[in-house]
């Protein structure tokens, strides 16, 4: 006969090798990818539906591989991560396995058609996965983060549309085709704004991010690190791709804009940050702070700041990923997030500890650690065009150092509460993920070349859209 626990077992095991294959694959891709040519590769294009000018056609370059890369990564940890999940865990597993195929394929497609195809099918399997496995107001955060996305959805819909019925005929949905038209500068300006506020919704930007908290809370540790890793990645990747890529008119008009929104979801989300009792929600608003970042390198609209902001996504989607991996550890162990019932945990925990300060430092953008890279290639980027702006956004690490570094001392260290004494360290398969994004963090902090010289590619290509 089959345990319960050998039914339990085989899901699990599937999910980690096709997610392993995939994170192999990828991996290939990222060795393979030539970085010299600043062109598409791996290209793969065929007719779907030719009355339509829709084609299955993906692709990667400068652009999206680093995503790509990511996303296999973190899917693959997410289920490491998860190992110890015991409701409905088939379900579960293969809802994860069809939320990565989405997101994949929304940073692969270079056909619109099939980019909002893609866009979609992340939708069902988010909710599933928020609703039912999620906390005690799950059903609300659940519903709220479809709202919003389904409300982006339709933004960006009318603004696909329109692209496409504004050409002659024969139309077609494919991206590149697109990138070489030329739009009349009014008709570019509104598409941009609605694919922007589409993509705003997704990274999110402010006011449109009330919805990010509430699913992070109420999230799985393994979906929250999915959804800030890479999710939020989606809505800075549309704006590149999309909105400087194919109308760059519009992205030049309107980078005043794109610079104040970046420096208020840097300070806003920081300032947030810093009144946050529960250790998640203290992180999950620090990504919008970052994600800020992102906007204030597409606002420079420079070779040197859309590089920033690639980097900034890549990073971001690590450092952030191991923080919200580390606060469910530490929440498995306590059974509670509330940071004031926290204190003295590190002699229990040491390698909890080193690594949250690690993680902590390296979303400060400590030098030497992953975050200062996208940071600062940002500012360095955005300067000559925003320059107030880009002081303004600096004064977000300042904000951002005072509440990780508050967050530490109150949850690592000061006096030792006697009943975290029973306490245990991490260990065993969910030492992996941790580990594993720890070495990415310092990896890409000490050799940034590694990530740089494929993103430069992206820049390069969008520069000359921009006519740089």
């Amino acid at each position: 006969m089959v345990s319960p626990r050998d039914r339990t077992d085989l899901p699990r095991g599937i999910a980690a090798s096709f997610t392993g294959v995939t994170l192999a694959l990828a991996l290939v891709l990222f060795v393979l990818y030539d970085r010299s040519d600043s062109g598409l590769q791996f290209v793969e294009k065929s007719p779907w539906v030719p009355d339509l000018g829709i084609s299955y056609f993906l692709g990667v370059d400068g652009l999206n591989l680093p995503m790509v890369l990511l996303t296999a990564l973190l899917t693959f940890l997410a289920v490491l991560g998860s190992w110890q999940t015991s409701l409905r865990v088939k379900e579960y597993f293969a809802i994860l396995l069809v939320l990565e195929a989405g997101v994949l394929g929304v940073f692969l497609a270079l056909d619109l058609a099939l980019f909002f195809l893609f866009w979609e099918v992340e939708l069902v399997p988010m909710y599933l996965l928020i609703g039912i496995w999620g906390g005690p107001r799950r059903e609300y955060a659940a519903v709220k983060f479809v709202i919003y996305t389904l409300l982006g959805s339709a933004l960006m819909l009318v603004g696909i549309l329109a692209l496409y019925f504004q050409q002659p005929t024969p139309r077609t949905f494919d991206m590149m085709a697109m990138s070489q038209m030329r739009w009349e500068p009014l008709f570019a300006t509104v598409v941009f704004l609605f694919l922007f506020a589409g993509f705003a919704i997704k990274l999110p930007v402010f006011p449109f991010h009330t919805w990010l908290p509430d699913a992070h809370v109420e999230a799985p540790t393994a979906v929250s690190v999915l959804l800030a890793g890479v999710l939020l990645k989606m809505g800075g990747y549309g704006i590149l791709r999309l909105g400087v890529g194919i109308l760059p008119s519009a992205a030049i008009e309107l980078a005043w804009l794109i610079g104040i929104l970046a420096v208020v979801n840097v300070l806003y989300g920081a300032m947030l940050s810093m009144v946050q009792k529960d250790l998640k929600s203290l992180v999950a608003y620090s990504s919008i702070s970052h994600m800020g970042y992102v906007l204030l390198g597409v606002a420079g609209l420079s070779f040197v700041g859309l590089s920033g902001a690639s980097i900034q996504m890549f990073t971001h989607g690590a450092i952030t990923g191991l923080l919200f991996l580390l606060v469910g550890s530490v929440y498995d162990r306590t059974h509670t997030r509330q940071i004031a019932e926290m204190a003295g945990l590190a002699p229990r925990m040491p390698l909890i500890a080193v690594i949250f300060a690690l993680a902590s430092l390296a979303s400060l953008g400590l030098p030497g650690l992953a975050g200062f890279v996208g940071e600062f290639t940002v500012f360095v980027g955005a300067f000559a065009r925003v320059p107030v702006l880009t002081i303004l956004g600096a004064a977000g690490i300042v904000l951002t150092a005072g509440y990780m570094l508050w967050m530490l001392q109150r949850v690592f260290f000061g006096p030792e509460d006697q009943k975290w004494s029973r306490l245990t360290d991490v260990r065993g398969v969910e030492m992996i993920p941790l580990l594993c994004l720890a070495a990415v963090v310092i990896l890409v902090g000490v050799y940034p070349a590694i990530l740089t010289d494929v993103v430069q590619n992206g820049a390069v290509v969008l520069g000359r859209r921009l006519g740089l």
